[in-house]
Order: structure tokens, then sequence, then C-alpha cells
């Protein structure tokens, strides 16, 4: 919020971040597709999950109320986190304000209202051997505190190929003069909130409702290497037409997922 925006009691508005990744490979038997989901459920499993949801919390500036996680059979994991916040400290205006958030590795605490989520879902399928993995984390804030700031560690904390981004702020809060205000700070695009290297990184495309205040960014990894993609196997146990076909099948899968739509 901006320092000469006053309210009449308290902020009403409820700022909403929905934050999807898509990990893409190419499994080719049915043993290392079953290997692939192992592999995922034991990096995704609901311990690291928490701890990741912990993290982006204490970012936003909130306080853990109660926590719920779950590992499913045969796969998958889901956490929810109940937060409550605290005031923010007037001399840090950097938690409101445009601009990336930090980095895993530089992550520190600071405060503690709605709550976090997050879901996995892999899956695969025999056919073509491509296997995704998709995670989905859900930040709902209201009051001072934005979801905005998680951005930059979450997109840190994955290895994804396509990243899908939705933010919304609904509702209204008044001022002291009862002056409706349906958002309480200025925000042109969830780019604003990128780190440059993410930046360089991705192709993006921005599709944003100004008059209604919601704005999304999808993302698709620019860099890449086939090794990066194949699970179980390498670029060099393959033949060169073998290479083209998987290849073909990869960026296929991707340009789908980031274009929600089948192409030919």
């Amino acid at each position: 919020m901006t320092d000469n925006l006053r309210l009449h009691g308290f902020n009403n508005l409820t700022s909403s971040l929905s934050f999807n990744i898509y990990d893409i490979c190419y499994a080719k038997t049915e043993e290392q597709r079953a290997a692939y989901i192992d592999y995922i459920d034991e990096l995704y499993n609901a311990e690291r999950l928490t701890q990741i949801l912990k993290d982006v919390t204490n970012i936003i500036g909130a306080h853990v109320l109660n926590i719920a996680r779950q590992d499913y059979e045969p796969h998958g994991a889901s956490v929810t986190i109940l937060i409550a916040e605290h005031e923010l400290d007037e001399a840090d205006p950097e938690k409101t304000v445009p601009g990336p958030g930090p980095l895993p590795e530089t992550v520190v605490a600071h405060l503690d209202k709605s709550h976090v989520t997050v879901h996995s879902y892999p899956e695969s399928h025999p056919d073509n051997g491509i296997s995704t993995f998709r995670l989905d984390i859900d930040v709902s804030t209201c009051g001072h505190i934005s979801p905005l700031k998680a951005l930059n560690y979450l997109i840190h904390s994955f290895d994804s190929d396509i990243v899908t981004m939705d933010y919304r702020v609904r509702g209204f809060t008044r001022d002291v003069d009862g002056k409706k205000l349906f958002i309480d700070h200025k925000i042109s695009s969830i780019q604003d909130y990128l780190a440059e290297d993410t930046k360089q990184a991705y192709q993006m495309m921005d599709v944003n409702v100004y008059q209604d205040n919601m704005f999304h960014t999808k993302m698709l990894l620019k860099d890449f290497e086939l090794d990066n993609y194949l699970f179980g196997t390498s670029r060099r146990d393959i033949t060169f037409e073998e290479a083209r076909d998987i290849e073909s099948r990869l960026r296929k899968e991707m340009l789908e997922i980031f274009y929600s739509r089948n192409l030919d």
C-alpha cells in the first residue's frame, strides 16, 4: 500500500495467487514410467512441500496457525496451511511494492490471514512415453501482505518447464472518507515481480483484465537439452532418428500445455 492511503477499519481486500508448474520427461518403458512417478513422489513428498509452504509464509510475512498434510496412494501429496497476519513494519516497504522476492537460499522469516495450499499431480501415458508432473500452489491473503513476493522463491524451488500464474484482487475496502477501494497497490503485470534471470530463461505471455483486477502470466522454458528430459536413459543410448522423434513429442507436449489446446 502507498504511504498516503489511509483506510477505515480493516483492509477487506483478498489477494489470491495461483501458481502452477509443469515438469515434462520422456520415460519409454513401463518400468521407467513407474520409476519416474516414484522419483517425483519422493522428491515432492508432503514433508518437503510443507517446508516450501512454510518458507512462502515467511516470505509474505505471515504466521502459521495450522498445518494439514497428506501423502496419497498410489501417488501425489497435498498440504494446507492456515495463516494469520500481523501488521507490517512501516520501515519494510518491500513487502508490498513490485519486485522479485528472495531466492530459496536467502529466505528470512518476518511475520504472521488466510491460507496456502499445494497439491501434486504426477501422471504418464504408455502410448507416447511422455510423463508429466504438475504442482499447484495457491496463496490467499487478506490485509497488507502480498502473495506476489513468493513468486521468485517458488520458481527457483522447482525445475519448471512451464509455469502458469494467476493473480486476482477481490472484494473492496474503504478509505477514511468512505470511498471504495478495489485494489490497494499498483500492478501492471505479474512479470513486475519476477527476477531478471527468470525473464531471460522463459518465453512469457500475459493476459490481463485490468478493470477486474485479474492478471495472468504463463511461461515456457526457452532452453531445450534433450538429456534433461530423458528418464532412465541418455542421448548417447539412442539413435539420431529416435532422438529427433522424442524431441518432437516433448516439444509438442510442452506447447499443448502452454497454449492449453491439442495441436496437430
